[in-house]
Order: structure tokens, then C-alpha cells, then sequence
């Protein structure tokens, strides 16, 4: 039996196999505004042993149905209006709590998008993954915690064996990803409902995890549900596509088909977004491009080519030389960034790539001294930073900004968008009154795509992308010539990806901005860079031009990130 699980005392696996039907499911959100219909009528089925990838964007409906079939909306506001979720021929919309609980995490288990805040932060991960075996009696709990450790291992959680009681804050985002799956699996289910599982992680982790459930298809029969804003990652894993837009079902059909001949606007769309190693448009086409043109229309983009800046060579605006940070761990001193020497012209954008732990997060935030270097210096415009003095620290950082991952955790809940700008142009005395300061604000909004009607609005008023831009105003704020972009656009959908993208590209020929563009998203960083810089093992074991880096790799290890991008992701497989 895969995955070391014997076949008792388990049920047969014939009796978990099950065929799941949605059958015109409407559900909707009752909410101050009103009532808000966030899916209209689906009609999905799944065989057993089938992948379906369920694919759209933000609010379109995907993850509202994926958790309507295990009952997890939270009841109110939302309501199941009609529909049926039949599972093996009975509703489970009908089951009681307690029925609906003998389902979960056994027959049907569920992997959810962020682990960081499903895993108990008090529990260690091997307690967690063993815990659907004992609420399920299906073992006692010793034998249930050596069957996790035993799954953990299988997905590549290795450190599990020789730090049994690490807890999840000690695991990166790819290993507690994968302590999710683990969990998933551990039961053995006979559906797998996976909610954009691979989110935000690096191209490496994300091959291993469609590897694991590949197998896992092919050896037990399991069927998947895969919900992905990511039409790319789907066709590298499901066998059939379903395709949401604003609650509904705008296309389904098998995977080969809905690449070689879209038919919905809406599809083409999702399909022309992505950023792809052979993309050489300077600008990407948006959700809106299509939806606002007929299918032979051809969105306005510029080839890359026609918009050369570098007709010279630039001057150095940011060298560091000999960087070491070094933290302390259990296991001793641990050098995130080892002895890494890097330069960025004045003007241009440095792509910075490498796994999760490879040291690219370090050195960005070393470069703006945000973490304390070991060893090593940096020069700013051939000054030397040093931040001894109130004088020299003030205007470093307000020379140097960074946007965050997560902008929504990097942006104070309690802060108004007026208040959020303002506060850096009034520590950095911007501006020489308030009125001054506020028709900055309202100048950078507009120059972010946003406007002065959300200058009373609250960060969780925002959808992601329009936070990502408020951060991006936040950032240009100070009026600073250097920009730390740290993985701001690896959760988004493809489409508000395309925004913020075109969106930097742009602020950077207005504005003359240098960037620091970290990022696992390889055909992300081809598209944004001039020169790109690989990290492995906190060293730099590569630097070229963009070009040079994807047609010529010099190491096997960028090699071996080239070729764990799904081949989706990189050509263009829909000629717009």
C-alpha cells in the first residue's frame, strides 16, 4: 500500500471511491450592503480518479464552492439558496454536524491556502498531521504520530525524523505546505479538495507538491478538486478545466481544449496574462483588455524592443560588497546571505531569484539595513550607508522603500489610505503644510489607479490588488529612487498580477525608479528584469542578462528551476 498505510483496519478502498455531482448550486452573503450571489447555478461532477482544476480569480466563486461541499461557510452570512452536493449518491447539504464531521479529513479531506494560519501555532506539526487518524479511531496515538511522521517524510518534510516536536513557526512556507498535504493524505480520502495548495510558493516546491498528487491520483484512485487562479499550474495537473467568472461556469471542457481553442474572452484572458519565459510584450494584457474588446482585437501592448532605455550603460546607483548575515539557530550559526557581492544600475531592474530559504528575502532587506549585516558594505550613490547619524538615517530611508508580500499585514488596519500616506511625507517633513501633503496623496493614488473617493477607506475595504497599489503609493510616498519589491505580486491572480506589473513598469520610465524584484515566479522576474541574479544556499551561483539566464544557463541549479516551471507557463499557448 502507498504511503506505508496497511489495508486494515481501514475499510477496502472501493467503499471510500465516490463520485461527487453539484448539482445548480446558488449561495449567497447576506451582508450590510445587501445580498450579494457569490455562485449562480454550477453544475460540476468529478469521477473517481479524476483531476478537475477550477480556475478564476479573486471573488469568482471557486473557493465558496470548494467549501460548500463540506459544509465550512460560516452560516450566517453565507446560505446555501438551492442546489445539491451529492456525494455517492446522498446530499450533503442534507448531513447533520455530527454526520458531516464523519466525512471530513477521511472520506473527503481538504488542503487549505494558508498554513501558516490553519496549523496550530501550539501544537507541533507531527501532533496535527497524526490527528486525523485518532479523531477518525482509525489508530491509538502513538501508532497514530509514527504514521504522521512516516507521511511527513513522504511529502519531504525531512526535519520531522530528527526534530520530531518542531512547531510550524520553524518550518518555511513550503514545508508547512506540505505538512497541509500531509495532513490531507493521511487518512487516505478518496477526494481531495486542494484550495490554491501552491500559492505563493517557489517553482521547486510547487513541482514536488503536483508530483505528490499526481501519485496520489495514479496509485489509490483519489479524485482532486484543484482550485487555482493559476490557469498555467492547472494544465500541467488536471484532466479537465472549469472556468469561473463572477459565480458562474463560463467554460469547461478537457484540458488540452480549453488551450488550443478558448472560447470564452474571459478564458483567453486568464490564458494571455500569465507572464511567460517567451513573452518580449513590455506590457501585459489585462482581464479588462478582453472583456472590453471583440476576440480580434488585439490589446495594446509594446514589444520590448521598440522600448530600449539602455542605449548606454548605466551608472551603479546601489553596490553592496561582501555581505554576510548570519543568524543563530538550534542547530548553530546559520549564514542566510554568505559573503554575496551584487550591483544595480541607476534606472533598471536586478530580478532576484532562488528557492524559499535560498537568502533572497535576507539580502533585500539587508541592502536596506532592515535586518543588521554581519560583515560587508554598501554604497548609495558611491555613499558608503552608514546609519551612525539621525541625519544619515533619515535620508537613506527615504532614498530606499520596500513592498511587502502580504499587503494586507504590512498596511495598519486602524489606518485610513490618507492617513497611511501621510505619515511617512510627515516624518520625512514632505511637504510644507498639510494641504500640500494631501494633494500628494491624492496625485499618488491617481498615478496607482486609485482616486480621492478612497482617501476615508480602511485597508479591508480593498480587494488585494488595489492594497498591493496602495503599498506601491505608500512606498513612492517618500520620493525615493530605490524599491525593494519583496514577492508583491506571488499571491495574486494573474489579472491584478498584469496590473501591478504594468503599473511598476510604468512608475519606473515616469519616475527613473531602481528595483530590487524578488521573486519565485521566474516568468514574473524575465518579464519585470534587465539582469537576473540566482541565490541558492544564501550564495549567488549566477547573474546574466534575462535573456542569457532562461536561453543559457550556466548551473544546474537554475536549471533545474527553469525546468520545474509548468510548461504552460512557459510559452504562450493562446496567440491574442
Amino acid at each position: 500500500m502507498v504511503y506505508g498505510m496497511p489495508s486494515t483496519p481501514n475499510p477496502p478502498r472501493i467503499d471510500l471511491m465516490g463520485h461527487l455531482s453539484i448539482k445548480n448550486l446558488e449561495v449567497s452573503f447576506h451582508t450590510r450592503e445587501g445580498t450579494i450571489r457569490a455562485v449562480e447555478g454550477i453544475e460540476l461532477a468529478i469521477e473517481p480518479g479524476e483531476i478537475v482544476g477550477l480556475v478564476g480569480e479573486s471573488g469568482s466563486g471557486k473557493s465558496v464552492t470548494c467549501n460548500s461541499i463540506l459544509q465550512l461557510l460560516p452560516t450566517p452570512p453565507a446560505r446555501v439558496d438551492n442546489g445539491k452536493v451529492e456525494w455517492s449518491g446522498k446530499d450533503l447539504l442534507d448531513y447533520s454536524e455530527s454526520s458531516i464531521r464523519k466525512i471530513r479529513g477521511k472520506e473527503i479531506s481538504m488542503i487549505f491556502q494558508d498554513p501558516m494560519s490553519c496549523l496550530n501555532p501550539y501544537l507541533p506539526v507531527v501532533d496535527q498531521v497524526a490527528e486525523p487518524l485518532i479523531i477518525h479511531k482509525i489508530y491509538n496515538p502513538a501508532e497514530a504520530k509514527a504514521k504522521a511522521v512516516e507521511m511527513l517524510m513522504k511529502v519531504g518534510v525531512k526535519r520531522v525524523k530528527e526534530f520530531p516536536l518542531s512547531y510550524p513557526h520553524e518550518f518555511s512556507g513550503g514545508m508547512r505546505q506540505r505538512a497541509m498535504i500531509a495532513m490531507a493524505l493521511i487518512t487516505e480520502p478518496a477526494l481531495l479538495l486542494a484550495d490554491e495548495p501552491t500559492t505563493a510558493l517557489d517553482v521547486t516546491v510547487q513541482a514536488k507538491i503536483l508530483t505528490i498528487l499526481r501519485e496520489l491520483c495514479s496509485d489509490l484512485g483519489v479524485s482532486v478538486l484543484f482550485v487555482s487562479h493559476d490557469l498555467g499550474l492547472v494544465a500541467e495537473l488536471a484532466d479537465r478545466v472549469v472556468v469561473m467568472y463572477r459565480g458562474k461556469v463560463v467554460e469547461q471542457n478537457d484540458t488540452a481544449s480549453i488551450f488550443k481553442n478558448p472560447q470564452h474572452p474571459y478564458v483567453k484572458a486568464l490564458i494571455a496574462c500569465r507572464p511567460t519565459l517567451e513573452n518580449t510584450l513590455w506590457r501585459l494584457p489585462t482581464v479588462e483588455d478582453f472583456m472590453s474588446h471583440s476576440a480580434e482585437q488585439k490589446p495594446h501592448t509594446q514589444k520590448k524592443g521598440a522600448h530600449s532605455r539602455f542605449l548606454h550603460p548605466r551608472k551603479n546607483l546601489l553596490v553592496g560588497k561582501d555581505l554576510v548575515v548570519q543568524f543563530t539557530s538550534e542547530n548553530g550559526p546559520v549564514r542566510a546571505v554568505d559573503n554575496v557581492s551584487i550591483s544595480i544600475g541607476q534606472g533598471t531592474t536586478l530580478g532576484l531569484v532562488g528557492e524559499s530559504g535560498s537568502g533572497k528575502t535576507t539580502l533585500g532587506r539587508a541592502l536596506l539595513n532592515l535586518v543588521t549585516r554581519t560583515s560587508g558594505e554598501i554604497l548609495f550613490q558611491d555613499r558608503l550607508m552608514d546609519l551612525g547619524t539621525r541625519k544619515s538615517e533619515m535620508y537613506f530611508r527615504k532614498s530606499m522603500q520596500i513592498i511587502f508580500q502580504d499587503p494586507y499585514a504590512s498596511l495598519n488596519p486602524r489606518l485610513t489610505i490618507e492617513q497611511t500616506l501621510l505619515e511617512p511625507m510627515m516624518v520625512h517633513q514632505i511637504g510644507n503644510s498639510k494641504k500640500e501633503r494631501l494633494k500628494k496623496v491624492i496625485d499618488l493614488l491617481e498615478e496607482v489607479g486609485l482616486g480621492e473617493e478612497h482617501l476615508a477607506r480602511y485597508p479591508h475595504e480593498f480587494s488585494g490588488g488595489q492594497r498591493q497599489r496602495i503599498c506601491v503609493a505608500r512606498a513612492l510616498s517618500t520620493e525615493p529612487e530605490f524599491i525593494v519589491c519583496d514577492e508583491c505580486v506571488s499571491a495574486m491572480d494573474v489579472s491584478v498580477q498584469a496590473q501591478v506589473l504594468n503599473l511598476l513598469k510604468s512608475l519606473q520610465d515616469s519616475r527613473g525608479l531602481t528595483y530590487l524584484f524578488i521573486s519565485h515566479d521566474l516568468g514574473v522576474v524575465k518579464f519585470m528584469s534587465d539582469e537576473i541574479t540566482v541565490m541558492q544556499n544564501g550564495k549567488i551561483v549566477e547573474t546574466g542578462s534575462a535573456e542569457c539566464i532562461y536561453n543559457d544557463p550556466q548551473t544546474e541549479y537554475t536549471k533545474q528551476l527553469i525546468n520545474s516551471i509548468p510548461l504552460a507557463n512557459r510559452s504562450v499557448n493562446f496567440s491574442f
